[in-house]
């Protein structure tokens, strides 16, 4: 996980945001930034590099299990949203192929009656991996916590109340998923997969710690296509779907994909653990009337994010 993170790039210091002195300037930066280019990296998060490499080994640990062994985590009737998810399952919206992974869905840490209360399911635990408990449920918790505060930021430099997301996404939806792109052959291309087809994210924000092999690129607003991969001790941050559809396009959703290695490293695996912030199923994702003008006609139609979820879960492949 050292690869070096492209210059253009904005870095935003989160100690920043915590200085009551600097809060309104990151907010402004950080805004800036989602509106211009459409991520940055975060510094002085809550993911220390000894939890995300304890994270990475644990979940490395569970992809080298047999095929039998994972497929007892894999319940078809969750939709993908908690365990196991098997390998070409998921495609992106509008792609004619799956993408080549396989991934692990973790989401909200808490007591049954709270998860019962927002229409949760339980968190599915690997028993061959003693670890991936404790070390999976730390870092929800600290990108979980990570994500309140770029939210914070992003409502200050929309003109809302500071806590406007903290209150929607207080015991939100979120998933903290690990993908394993597995080793690959030339026939695997034969069809045009790719690991990743382009896609922008569901949530509202997206927090993605370093990756284990280069492949990401993120396309900037401009349409240029430019690799990326988190420094150690940073996260890179992205708007995601809801986000784009609540501000009427002023923040726009991050389009990226994650291209196939060369052909001298397609025997190689690769893995990611994004984490994606959703609010609660009932917030209201229609447009803000801020963001609403005569430049800027109001493009989308009012949905919850519960329902719009159900849509794009549809349109990937995971609800059939």
């Amino acid at each position: 996980m050292n690869s070096k993170l492209i210059e253009e790039i904005p870095s935003l210091d989160l100690e920043q945001f915590r200085d009551p002195a600097t809060k309104n300037e990151f907010a402004q930066q950080l805004g800036n930034g989602f509106s211009n280019i459409g991520f940055l990296s975060i510094k002085n998060h809550y993911l220390s590099d000894q939890l995300a490499d304890q994270l990475y080994k644990d979940f490395e640990a569970f992809f080298a299990l047999g095929e039998d062994v994972k497929q007892k985590y894999y319940l078809p009737d969750l939709h993908g949203q908690r365990g196991y998810v098997p390998k070409r399952q998921e495609n992106a919206k509008g792609a004619a192929q799956p993408d080549l992974k396989e991934f692990f869905h973790i989401g909200q840490i808490g007591k049954d009656n709270d998860l019962e209360e927002f229409g949760y399911p339980q968190n599915i635990w690997p028993e061959e991996v003693e670890n991936l408990r404790l070390s999976a449920s730390r870092a929800f918790e600290a990108l979980e916590q990570t994500g309140f505060e770029v939210l914070e930021a992003i409502a200050i430099y929309l003109k809302l109340p500071q806590n406007y997301f903290r209150e929607k996404s207080n015991n939100g939806n979120s998933i903290l998923r690990a993908i394993h792109y597995f080793p690959l052959d030339v026939n695997d291309l034969e069809d045009g997969s790719v690991r990743a087809g382009a896609h922008g994210d569901i949530n509202l924000i997206t927090l993605l710690m370093g990756a284990s092999a280069e492949g990401l690129e993120v396309q900037r607003i401009d349409g240029t296509w430019i690799p990326v991969t988190a420094l150690p001790d940073q996260l890179i941050v992205n708007v995601a779907d809801m986000l784009e559809r609540l501000t009427n396009g002023v923040l726009k959703s991050t389009i990226h994909r994650v291209v196939n290695p060369p052909l001298n490293k397609l025997n190689t695996s690769r893995y990611s653990m994004p984490f994606f912030m959703h609010p609660q199923s009932s917030m209201n994702l229609t447009c803000l009337e801020g963001c609403i003008s005569d430049d800027n006609p109001k493009q989308f139609d009012d949905i919850t994010a519960g329902d719009f979820l159900i849509e794009r879960l549809k349109e990937i492949g995971l609800i059939k």
